[in-house]
């Protein structure tokens, strides 16, 4: 094996012979290796994750920048690149603040913890065929159950700060966090039912043919709930500034500030690995099962694909109220996921083994979503016709002047 055959496994097996000399030498127990090999991977790949956050600060302000008909960072370094390398030392150079009558522990792990939830997630994620940190049988279980320590760590901050804007901003924003997992994980489901598995090599294996054009509505819905999931624009009430002050983080300064902006922003990337990997094949692409470098590649584009989506959305629609944003999650989002699972797992399970159950998965839902706007249009008349309507009433108006004699 060569260097660029496969470049981690070429590294690992030159570390793995290094480290059974040094512990052979030293006498260290036996697995002292692997569990030195295990700690390796998981700075790298932690390492990955938060050095990315770098590169998506400074490319979401270029794309809003573009879409505003501005420059965005140019100064700090060769077209702005080091924007976010001055923020970083900006924010870790500023005073830490903890309020009089904070609870300090929980308000401390807070901002950490709400990193810590998404990386944990790149534990699992593919990079390619043999780039992964485990590959769990329960791989989806697993990401659902930790990207919900997000929730937590929101409300640990609200709670902690013994300030009742911050306490307000919390309870509303895990409301909405809560409320928007409920779709997430019904069309979560979708991807094991048509894989047979809730691993997440297994699923991205299954996918001969997009698992998109299997269920283009479940992946619509997935990639919606998770903006909102991740309280992204325009669902972004977690930070509503002109109602809440800043919601729940308003009492946290510098580094700890930055960790609360550095989880968001990386969050907002793995709900794009995530859709590419669920629905669109994850790393496979020309190439990709040959070298493992390609299958990075096919990703990471796809990946970056989706996040331009998300930056798009972010610069172009405005933010919706809370009411609206729970109505919509609760008598559209939630309804429509659960009817899709119901559907997708019938069709599924009596065509398993038939030709046509990949145009019959389709056809069908071609035929929810016609009948899904059909039904919002109805909705939308009848709304219309109830709404209160007011008389008109006369205006004040100036007297008529006086013909002059």
């Amino acid at each position: 094996m060569t260097f660029w055959d496969d470049p981690i496994a070429f590294l690992g097996e030159l570390l793995i012979g290094l480290l059974d000399s040094v512990t052979e030498f030293l006498n260290l127990p036996a697995g002292t290796t692997g569990v030195i090999i295990d700690l390796i991977g998981v700075t790298i790949v932690a390492s990955f994750g938060l050095l990315l956050v770098m590169l998506l600060t400074w490319l979401e302000r270029k794309v809003a920048a573009r879409f505003q008909d501005r420059i965005g960072p140019n100064r700090a370094g060769p077209y702005g690149l080091l924007q976010a390398l001055a923020d970083m030392i900006k924010m870790i150079t500023k005073e830490d603040i903890t309020p009089r009558g904070a609870d300090k522990i929980p308000f401390n792990i807070a901002p950490i913890l709400s990193v810590v939830s998404v990386i944990l997630i790149w534990a699992v994620i593919p990079f390619s065929a043999t780039w992964f940190g485990a590959d769990i049988n329960v791989g989806v279980l697993y990401i659902a159950a930790v990207g919900s320590f997000g929730v937590l760590s929101i409300l640990m901050a609200g709670w902690a700060s013994n300030n009742k804007y911050a306490l307000l901003g919390a309870f509303r924003s895990v409301a909405q966090l809560i409320s928007y997992e409920v779709p997430l994980f019904l069309a979560l489901l979708i991807p094991v039912l048509l894989a047979r598995t809730m691993s997440i090599n297994g699923i991205i294996e299954a996918q001969d043919i997009w698992f998109v054009v299997l269920a283009p509505l479940p992946a619509l819905l997935f990639f919606i709930s998770s903006l909102g999931e991740i309280g992204r624009t325009p669902f972004d009430l977690l930070d509503a500034e002109s109602e809440i002050v800043a919601g729940f983080h308003i009492e946290y300064t510098g580094m700890k500030f930055g960790m609360f902006m550095a989880g968001e922003f990386l969050h907002a990337f793995t709900i794009s690995v995530l859709t590419a990997i669920l629905f669109f094949g994850g790393w496979r692409g020309p190439g990709a099962e040959l070298h493992p470098l390609i299958g990075f590649g096919w990703l990471m584009a796809k990946s970056f694909f989706f996040y331009f989506i998300v930056m798009w959305i972010r610069s172009t629609l405005p933010r919706i109220r809370i009411d609206h944003m729970l109505a919509f999650n609760w008598k559209f989002l939630t309804p429509l996921s659960m009817f899709l699972l119901v559907v997708t797992a019938l069709i599924d399970k009596g065509l398993e083994t038939s030709a046509l159950r990949i145009p019959v998965l389709l056809g069908a839902n071609v035929i929810i979503f016609v009948a899904v706007l059909q039904i919002l249009q109805v909705v939308a008349r009848r709304s219309e016709k109830q709404l209160e309507t007011f008389k008109s009433r006369q205006v004040a108006v100036p007297p008529p002047e006086e013909a002059s004699a």
